[in-house]
């Protein structure tokens, strides 16, 4: 099995797992600069840098070709392009926009999945952009899931490699947290029906639940670790991941 993980532009290097592939998010009303900086020093130390591209945090074409030259002269060879936030800051609202500059040539391109829809388009809109996008991509990495059945529905429709996106080991409340805030209606469902004592909550949800019914499809997992950087590295390495 393969794994990533996600870091924010001023994340602590020191303390990363030894995983290869480290995406680096743009977060609205971040600097796309932080972001680059970060995606060299990934390069210099040894990782393949990963970073992202929200369509509707990037202001025009002027801005996006700047962002792609920081971060292709940076060594950068890989990149995620996204739609991100919900409101645009300028030009562009949707990832194909993005792919359709051209800009990208010679990178590698990950784009992204939902697979229990998402709150701000249709399921219609979502499969109909998910079919313009994948000309431009290489494979995609989905928003992250607890229960499995929607991701393997999901894969089996895909006709490029799927990348599941997990959690690390998180304490059940923190994660029905974050299942509100992504709108991922199916996982926050599957959370409330799966515990059955209120001291669940307080035990952290071990990722090897999901992983073992969906390894069978898919051997990549891109791991979101909201600010539990150190509790997943510490699971990835008492599971031999790394």
């Amino acid at each position: 099995m393969n794994f990533s993980i996600e870091i924010g532009p001023v994340t602590d290097l020191e303390n990363l797992p030894k995983l290869k592939d480290v995406y680096i998010t743009l977060l609205p009303g971040g600097d796309f600069k932080e972001t680059a900086e970060q995606a060299e020093k990934l390069v210099k130390k040894g990782f393949n840098p990963i970073p992202h591209f929200p369509a509707r945090s990037i202001e025009n074409e002027v801005q996006l070709k700047e962002y792609v030259s920081r971060c292709k002269d940076g060594g950068t060879k890989q990149v995620l392009i996204i739609g991100g936030s919900r409101e645009p800051i300028g030009d562009f609202d949707s990832s194909i926009q993005v792919l359709e500059t051209g800009y990208f040539e010679d990178l590698k391109i990950g784009i992204a999945g939902h697979p229990e829809g998402s709150p701000d388009i249709s399921d219609l809109k979502l499969e109909k952009a998910m079919n313009d996008k994948k000309p431009y991509a290489d494979y995609i990495v989905t928003q992250w899931l607890l229960n499995p059945q929607p991701i393997i529905e999901f894969i089996a429709k895909q006709t490029i490699p799927v990348h599941v996106g997990i959690t690390g080991p998180l304490k059940i409340s923190s994660l029905i947290k974050f299942a509100n805030i992504v709108g991922a209606k199916n996982s926050l469902n599957f959370l409330k029906s799966n515990f059955s004592k209120a001291l669940d909550l307080m035990k952290p949800k071990d990722p090897n639940d999901l992983i073992g019914k969906v390894k069978s499809h898919s051997d990549n997992f891109h791991i979101y670790t909201f600010g539990g950087l150190k509790e997943t590295n510490k699971w990835l390495m008492e599971n031999k991941y790394v």
